[in-house]
């Protein structure tokens, strides 16, 4: 079984959390810089002399593929100590099952697919 975790958080949270992945030993991940918001919605600023409200924020997205459910809770835990706040906006942990994956260079597929053997 693979499964995907994605956690969306803090910018200022990026280093904290990309440490703490690396402790554990995860070494396969991507990351990107999104835009969203939950609960607490958006915030003013002022531009150009204008006050406007944002509703969005920036976020930095993680993508990871684990290889079983206690890779799982391991890495979900350690983004969860490395990314809290105890504010709003700490963002958001996601997992779900891979049915596969494809490696372009290899061709190979699955568990085979995910391993760092190159």
């Amino acid at each position: 079984m693979m499964i995907k975790i994605e956690a969306i958080i803090r910018e200022e949270k990026f280093e904290d959390v990309k440490a703490a992945l690396d402790e554990i030993g995860v070494n396969g991940l991507t990351v990107s810089q999104v835009m969203g918001c939950g609960i607490q919605r958006g915030y003013e600023e002022v531009v150009r002399g204008m006050q406007i409200d944002l509703q969005i924020h920036p976020k930095i997205k993680f993508e990871i593929i684990v290889s079983s459910e206690e890779w799982e809770k391991k890495t979900i835990e350690a983004i969860q100590k490395a990314a809290y706040t105890g504010e709003n906006g700490d963002g958001k942990i996601f997992s779900y099952e891979i049915k596969t994956a494809y490696k372009i260079r290899t061709k190979e597929t699955g568990y085979d697919a995910i391993q760092a053997n190159d």
